[in-house]
């Protein structure tokens, strides 16, 4: 009766494995995953924010579906001093390359942002270095500059995407403070929301196109500011060499 139970019990766990290893799968049917994806004792992740020892920051701003605060955004930052990083998509750059330009010319940086705005964890290999090179080589032909940073839409990623970056020589980032400015609560949630969670290292996440941008902007930087922070470009904060990343996806440079 005792070994019939055991066999039971064991069975029960069994299955239940299984139910477990077959939902995962169909969860995730569209983003390439596999079950040594999902069972991998690590994982490659992007940078998310950077160890730093001084109190330097970056505010970035993503690009992808309209234009009407770019210039007032453009206009904040050079009245307060602060140079940022700018990712934008191929159809938005095709859509107002002036405003790329422009950006450019006021000395903030462009980062990719690929050049659809796909689920890039969905996408071959092939697809994502098309993605990546058709969107650099636009933004190096309006600026003669090509990006090396890349953010992906909707910060979706997985391995694929992170090992394909870094063998064309682009660097992941992600951010690990979310305005939350898309979702259009107002002016205080965004400064609350970029205040309580700012550290040095920080990637803080805008949108160009966000309802109140115009008005929180100045708020939150006028604030940074007054705490300490040096706000700088995203290729100013991260560390190009001998770094690790930790399961946060807090870049570390090892000492």
């Amino acid at each position: 009766m005792k070994r019939s139970y055991h066999y039971y019990l064991v069975y029960r766990i069994i299955m239940v494995l299984l139910l477990l290893v077959i939902s995962i799968l169909i969860i995730n049917k569209n983003k390439n995953y596999n079950l040594i994806n999902v069972f991998s004792p690590t994982k490659e992740l992007p940078i998310y924010s950077v160890q730093r020892d001084d109190k330097k920051i970056a505010i970035s701003f993503d690009a992808a579906y309209g234009d009407e605060y770019t210039l007032d955004i453009l206009d904040t930052l050079d009245k307060y001093n602060v140079k940022s990083t700018f990712f934008l998509v191929k159809f938005w750059v095709d859509k107002f390359p002036d405003q790329v330009v422009e950006i450019h010319k006021r000395g903030h940086e462009i980062g990719n942002h690929s050049a659809t705005h796909p689920n890039m964890s969905t996408l071959s290999k092939e697809q994502m270095i098309q993605e990546l090179n058709s969107t650099g080589d636009r933004i190096y032909d309006l600026t003669g500059e090509k990006p090396f940073l890349f953010r992906p839409p909707y910060g979706d990623y997985n391995d694929a995407l992170i090992q394909t970056c870094r063998e064309i020589g682009y660097y992941p980032i992600q951010w690990d403070i979310d305005s939350l400015d898309w979702k259009e609560f107002g002016v205080q949630p965004v400064v609350d929301t970029v205040l309580r969670n700012v550290d040095s290292g920080s990637i803080v996440l805008f949108h160009n196109n966000a309802k109140y941008i115009s008005e929180y902007l100045p708020i939150v930087i006028e604030r940074l500011q007054e705490k300490g922070f040096e706000i700088v470009p995203i290729s100013e904060l991260i560390h190009y060499d001998n770094f690790r990343i930790d399961n946060s996806g807090r870049q570390i440079p090892n000492n």
